[in-house]
């Protein structure tokens, strides 16, 4: 049954145990027990919290190969499993908080490497269960060189008592189809686990919440140069003086844009906030982005959802030689729709079917998660003038 009573959140402003797992996974079990003590029936972290935040990719300048090796073989080393102990230990502490948890973490690509890793956001049920797993779409800037982009396969929103909860990752909250994405599966509650802190940041959560008239839980790392420890030899590339390498800021939003809680500045502590499930809805009477407010005859969007494997078994997957030789060439868009990506790549027919099926949810969802956005009838999407200008945006994948 969906919550009808007000309920409070949790934003968890700490600092992990830098690049040590176990510590950090320790410290994060204890935090969730103090919020869920104080009554917190949704308890969010930070990006990446297990195990820390690569901060030297800002400073350290490439020609310091050595250091820089050093501290990725240290990264890879206290990632995570998906699933694994790690996991495992989360669930637990989920479970006996019982509340929702939602924390980030380094999580190494086991299904294939082993040594490349993702920026990936995890939501554990009451129940200890792991019923979501996002990997970020696009590291930035310098974050580049430690992590390896995700695929929309991950993108999705889960119903839960509380709400539909979705997140996205610190800069993937400025990529607007990323966004309208969960806005147009139901989203409820956005996490935006971040590195960023001040402005513009705080005023795009106010936007996000208006835009999408949803809560937005923003939660950031609050760091100091000493959390550090001393053998870390980047830190003598941060200015002289500074104390704080992430002052925080996290925040907490309503569906009006209006601050219920933070930003907690140069601080370590946890915001908490009442949320109104009523207010999820009310406010949409007069802006409802994925619905009424919508133009499905103007505007065309699909989302990849199929996986990216970088290996895949050809003896399970692909058909006998004979009747690929028959088929002709096969396509390279990926198993949604892959029936009509054959056809000549000119064809329009062939890109809106392919398409189509990835929209009708292609992928397969190890975890359960909202379905696809809502689109109008085939009919009405083919509907067009010459007096008729459609845009089609699609959002990011790897294909």
């Amino acid at each position: 049954m969906p919550e009808r009573q007000p309920f409070r959140v949790a934003a968890v402003q700490a600092a992990p145990v830098f690049l040590d797992r176990d510590a950090t996974l320790e410290q994060a079990c204890g935090l969730a027990a103090t919020a869920a003590s104080q009554g917190a029936r949704l308890i969010v972290f930070p990006e990446v919290f297990v195990s820390g935040y690569p901060d030297w990719v800002w400073s350290v300048p490439p020609r310091e190969r050595a250091m820089i090796d050093g501290l990725y073989a240290e990264l890879v080393e206290s990632a995570v499993e998906v699933p694994g102990p790690a996991t495992a230990r989360l669930g637990d502490a989920a479970r006996a908080a019982g509340a929702y948890l939602v924390i980030g973490v380094n999580e190494r690509n086991v299904e294939a490497s082993g040594t490349s890793l993702f920026n990936t956001l995890l939501i554990f049920d009451p129940a200890g269960g792991l019923i979501g797993r996002h990997r970020k779409l696009i590291p930035t800037g310098g974050e580049r060189l430690m992590w390896a982009p995700g695929d929309g396969s991950t993108l999705a929103v889960h119903d839960t008592p509380l709400g539909r909860l979705g997140g996205l990752i610190c800069w993937e909250n400025y990529m607007p189809l990323a966004r309208y994405a969960l806005y147009a599966w139901g989203a409820q509650i956005h996490v935006a686990a971040t590195w960023d802190r001040g402005e513009p940041w705080l005023s795009s959560m106010r936007h996000i919440a208006k835009e999408g008239r949803l809560y937005v839980i923003s939660c950031c790392q609050a760091i100091r140069r000493d959390d550090v420890p001393d053998r870390y030899e980047f830190k003598r590339f941060y200015p002289p003086g500074r104390e704080w390498i992430n002052a925080g800021d996290s925040v907490i939003v309503d569906p009006d844009g209006q601050v219920l809680a933070g930003p907690l500045h140069q601080k370590q502590d946890i915001l908490y906030a009442e949320l109104d499930p009523r207010r999820m809805v009310g406010p949409r009477w007069m802006l409802d982005v994925a619905g009424h407010y919508a133009r499905p005859d103007v505007f065309d969007f699909a989302v990849r959802r199929v996986p990216r494997e970088i290996v895949r078994d050809a003896a399970a997957s692909d058909p006998e030689p004979a009747a690929a030789a028959a088929a002709g060439p096969r396509s390279r868009r990926g198993p949604a729709g892959a029936a009509s990506a054959r056809r000549a790549p000119g064809s329009s027919k062939a890109r809106r079917a392919s398409a189509a099926g990835a929209l009708r949810g292609g992928a397969s969802k190890p975890m359960a998660s909202r379905g696809s956005p809502r689109r109008a009838p085939a009919a009405t999407r083919r509907r067009t003038t010459r007096r008729t200008t459609r845009g089609t945006a699609r959002a990011p994948g790897r294909g």
